[in-house]
Formats: C-alpha cells, sequence, structure tokens
C-alpha cells in the first residue's frame, strides 16, 4: 500500500507474507470472483444474509415437506438472520420435527468452563431465545434435536454431529473472524501444531485459546456494547473442528460484515485472504479453496482496499 517505508509485521499477526498482501490488496471485484477450483464459488452481492436466509428456509421446509431429517451447523449469534427465519416457518406453518440442529462455538472462561445458557452474550443463549424459542410450539423441532456446547455434548461434539448426520451434517453455515477463523477454529497452538493440511483437516471438537485479533473483534460487537471493551470478552472457546467442515455435504459462507453499518470492515482484507491467499491453517477459512464452498460476499467487502488519508478511525 506505500512502499515508502517497509516492516515486518507485528509477531502476533497471524499471515505476515507481505507479498501475498500486497497482491491481495490490488485484487479488483473481477479478480475476486475468479477461482481455479470449480467447487470453490464465489458469488459478489447485495443481500447476503437474505440469500442465507432463503437457503436455510428451503432446507427446512424440503425436510417438511420429504420427511427426511435436516442437520445444521449454524454460527451465532444472529438474531439479524433468525428472526426473519423464524417469521417465515411460522408463516407457512413448515414443521422443523425433522430439523437438528449443531450450534457452531461457544465462549469459555480462562479455566476451559463453557458458558451457560443463561449466558446473555452468549451464542447458544442467542441461539434459543432468538431461534429456538421463537418458533411456534407446535412447529418446533424436538428437545433432542437441538445440541450446544456444554459439558455434555462438547466432549463428543463432532461424534454427535457425524452419527446425526449419518456421516456429517447436511449444511454448514459460517462467517470469518478477523483472523479467517470458521467458527472458533483459530490459527492458534491448539489447531496448527499438525505436519499437514490432511492431518489440520481431521481436527475435531476442541477447548481454544482465542487469538487476540478475534478479542478485539468480539468487543466491537453488540452483546459486549460496540466499545472495544476487550476485558468483557471470554479468552477461550468451545469450537467445531475442520473435520465438522470438511464433513459437510454442503457448505456456505457469508463474508457481509462492516463496522456499525459503515464502510470499516475487518472482513475485508480477511475475505481475500480466505479466497485468494494460501490455504493454511495460519488463515482456517481458506481450508474453503480446497474442499469447495458457496461464498458470499457482499458488495462493501469486495470494494478496493485503498489509502483513505482523510478518513481517520
Amino acid at each position: 500500500m506505500n512502499s515508502d517505508f517497509n516492516f515486518a509485521p507485528a509477531s502476533w499477526v497471524p499471515f505476515k507474507d507481505q507479498a501475498v498482501m500486497e497482491r491481495l490488496r490490488r485484487m479488483t471485484r473481477e479478480e475476486l470472483l475468479v477461482h481455479p477450483n470449480p467447487n470453490f464459488k464465489i458469488y459478489i452481492t447485495p443481500g447476503v444474509e437474505a440469500i442465507e436466509i432463503a437457503d436455510m428456509f428451503t432446507r427446512i421446509k424440503e425436510s417438511d415437506d420429504l420427511d427426511q431429517p435436516f442437520v445444521m451447523i449454524s454460527g451465532n449469534p444472529c438474531p439479524g438472520t433468525y428472526l426473519p427465519l423464524v417469521n417465515l416457518i411460522n408463516r407457512f406453518r413448515v414443521d422443523c420435527r425433522n430439523l437438528i440442529c449443531f450450534t457452531m462455538d461457544e465462549w469459555a472462561d480462562d479455566q476451559g468452563n463453557i458458558a451457560p445458557l443463561t449466558y446473555r452474550a452468549g451464542f447458544g443463549y442467542s441461539f434459543f431465545k432468538y431461534f429456538i424459542n421463537r418458533i411456534d410450539e407446535d412447529l418446533r423441532p424436538q428437545p433432542g434435536n437441538i445440541y450446544y456446547h456444554c459439558r455434555e455434548f462438547t466432549p463428543r461434539y463432532s461424534e454427535l454431529i457425524m452419527e446425526r448426520g449419518n456421516g456429517g451434517a447436511d449444511a454448514c453455515y459460517s462467517g470469518p473472524g478477523w483472523t479467517g477463523h470458521v467458527a472458533f477454529i483459530e490459527p492458534c497452538p491448539e489447531f496448527t501444531q499438525v505436519d499437514s493440511l490432511d492431518e489440520y483437516l481431521q481436527q475435531k471438537t476442541k477447548i481454544v485459546g482465542l487469538h487476540p485479533l478475534t478479542i478485539a473483534q468480539n468487543s466491537l460487537h453488540g452483546v459486549f456494547g460496540q466499545s472495544g471493551d476487550v476485558s468483557a470478552v471470554p479468552p477461550k472457546a468451545a469450537t467445531i473442528g475442520p473435520f465438522d467442515v470438511l464433513h459437510s455435504r454442503f457448505r456456505m459462507e457469508s463474508h457481509d460484515l462492516t463496522t456499525g453499518g459503515s464502510f470499516s470492515s475487518w472482513q475485508r482484507m480477511v475475505s481475500r485472504l480466505i479466497t485468494h491467499g494460501p490455504v493454511t491453517p495460519l488463515v482456517p477459512g481458506s481450508i474453503f479453496q480446497k474442499i469447495g464452498c458457496t461464498l458470499l460476499m457482499g458488495e462493501e467487502i469486495a470494494k478496493p482496499i485503498e489509502c483513505m488519508e482523510t478518513a481517520g478511525y
């Protein structure tokens, strides 16, 4: 971006290859759409969240119409996704008896204790409050079909997904964090200390320490006050592993987050790393380049990365 002053990135930055970063900064909208893997389908589009909602609703309704199980791994907290989805389910009287839900991840404390469903900033709390409990009672999934990270489920979470999904989830919906994480699959020692990408992809559910960027990112989230209060964000999390993403039969990744609806977005660069950088555990979402995915990139995220001298923060 500026060749007059060169330096090595800070030691805690996960991916440091400046030549790659400069190439990604210069990518045009047209270049972002092209990828050599035909199973990695990139779409730049408005209305990313609406497309995700439509996809979820279509698959849930199909499971009702065909009377077949639908096993879904979903991210949280997503009130903006779940509230419209609930409205569609209730309005069109879609019976969710065949819906089997797995939440992706959940906060944990410094000792690795998973946050309870009563924790207001928790993902399970949001999932039940804004999705499950708002579905009309006669249409809700059976209690035995709802899985979330806790002392009971987490130790065998990956095995439960494989069992209930007959070899994996039917669909996995995700979006990247500042580190490029999928769920809380972080560029952290718990996941990166492997000898090959194949070994990396075989890793299952874990409780991990969170990267500083992830903590900073979440301090901007509404549940933590959008005020940079990094001390309010838990230091660890329970998460699905690359194994669970790999074995999902359909994967949809959404890149459309901006800070408070402004132009500012920590996703703009990491989206480029995920879609066109090296496939590496240092950028967890880059695995989609290898395993395939439907990736929805918002118009704001696809905009150029440029020096904006007068913009400030």
